[in-house]
């Protein structure tokens, strides 16, 4: 049997060396590593060993012994147990400054481009209250509602009324909600053997509009009483507009399901995003951080350098806030995206702005662009902004057949993203400005805006 440094249910001494990419820290016993929640770089802790594996452990803290001078006070700390927040023990400029670093390691260790340096994170005034949508799981605990978040790496529901980085207006509604739903007898889902009722509250509330939508995800379509509670939800909240019921009858950790009812009001929320208006439906994505959205795309159009006479495509458009945030600025926005509801959303949103030059289809960008090429539609920049598996092969080449003077790419995961930079080099394309902004404050995540520019030949 294999010998380990550390036993399971050891207590040690350690002193941390790093922070993983994950937000933990990192301790070495014996060239050994052990991963340990609330820990950060030059502490000093006594650690329980949790578990052991081939190459690495996991550690809890038992005692600071030496903190760090970048720890700050965490109110709650459920909110690092349930990776809600977990950077929160970390000072906000280190956060920055991890971020950074995070974006900088995978272009060095994955895109082998070490000279490219990454610009410091653009960071928020003020970091925390900024979701502008809530994914809340209904569980019962001691026979009523509960909500709150599940622990890390497990389905315990740990119940939590405020979330630190949800909009304050978004956590009293889940409570108002919760509280009706109990009102009701309404019952809880339970996971375990797929049953019950409510599996979840979803809360998405407009950051300029403040109206509000909830989302109750159900287990069966009947809803006895829906329309009637759907009622008392805005007479109770009166800044809600729509009352939407989800239907989930699988056994699955993918909250939202195929079908959907209004129950009241409209099937929408309005915002508005750098001065313009969009429709927002239960089902469409729309990044959860509003102003830092707004830095976001504004750094992706001043490194685009947008002229009058360009024609952009907007691959994976979503409901269309790039490419109609910027349409007013260019002579034509072709845009497509496989989810067609969410075109309808573009098109829609596109008349609502009195946008005529936009054009949004139906259709995976590797077979879109093609035809369009064929219809001699000439793109000079392409804005790509994808999940967070980043892109397919096919798109990339797709992309560069194009050949558009610039590309600005818009990532959710640096590591994916410093993958697919590595596939443009190979085509024809150099990463010029990496520009990391922190969309999500308070977690490991980091959004980043790339520019790549066609090398002449």
């Amino acid at each position: 049997m294999k010998q380990y440094p550390v036993t399971k249910n050891q207590q040690i001494e350690a002193t941390i060396i790093d922070l993983s990419h994950e937000g933990m820290g990192i301790a070495k016993v014996d060239g050994y590593p052990i991963f340990i929640e609330n820990a950060l770089p030059e502490e000093e802790v006594r650690v329980k060993i949790l578990k052991v594996g081939n190459k690495f452990g996991f550690g809890k803290v038992m005692e600071i012994l030496k903190p760090s001078p970048d720890r700050q006070t965490v109110e709650n700390e459920d909110l690092l147990r349930t990776g809600i927040a977990p950077l929160s023990h970390l000072r906000y400029e280190k956060q920055l400054e991890f971020k950074q670093q995070q974006v900088q390691n995978v272009l060095t260790k994955v895109a082998k481009m070490p000279e490219i340096t990454v610009l410091p994170t653009l960071g928020m005034e003020a970091p925390y209250a900024y979701r502008n949508k809530a994914q809340i799981p209904v569980r019962k605990i001691d026979g009523q509602l509960a909500t709150g978040f599940y622990r890390k790496n497990s389905h315990q529901l740990v119940p939590i009324e405020d979330f630190f980085i949800q909009d304050p207006a978004i956590d009293a509604a889940i409570v108002t909600v919760r509280n009706i739903l109990q009102r009701f007898n309404i019952k809880a889902y339970n996971e375990e053997f797929n049953e019950g009722f409510m599996r979840h509250i979803v809360i998405r509330r407009g950051h300029y509009s403040h109206e509000m939508m909830v989302v109750l995800v159900t287990r069966k379509a009947k809803f006895f009483k829906g329309k009637e509670i759907a009622q008392v939800i805005h007479d109770e909240l009166p800044e809600v507009v729509s009352v939407v019921q989800n239907v989930n009858e699988e056994k699955t950790n993918v909250i939202l399901g195929k079908e959907e009812k209004v129950l009241f009001g409209k099937g929408y929320i309005e915002d508005e995003l750098l001065g313009k208006k969009f429709h927002i439906s239960a089902k469409s994505f729309y990044q959860v951080n509003t102003k830092q959205t707004e830095v976001l795309y504004q750094k992706a159009i001043e490194l685009a350098d947008l002229k009058a006479t360009d024609v952009v495509i907007d691959a994976y458009a979503g409901i269309g806030t790039i490419g109609l945030s910027i349409a007013d600025k260019v002579d034509h926005v072709y845009g497509m995206e496989t989810i067609s509801e969410a075109v309808d959303d573009a098109r829609d949103n596109a008349k609502l702005n009195a946008i005529d030059n936009a054009t949004y289809l139906v259709g995976r960008a590797e077979k879109v662009m093609p035809q369009w090429a064929k219809e001699d539609i000439a793109p000079n920049v392409i804005f790509v902004d994808p999940p967070r598996k980043g892109l397919d092969q096919t798109f990339i080449q797709a992309a560069c057949d194009m050949k558009p003077e610039k590309i600005v790419y818009i990532s959710c995961n640096p590591a994916t993203m410093a993958r697919d930079l590595t596939h443009f080099a190979e085509l024809g394309y150099t990463t010029n400005t990496v520009q990391p902004v922190d969309l999500f404050p308070q977690t490991t995540h980091v959004e980043t805006v790339v520019l790549l520019s066609r090398i002449e030949k």
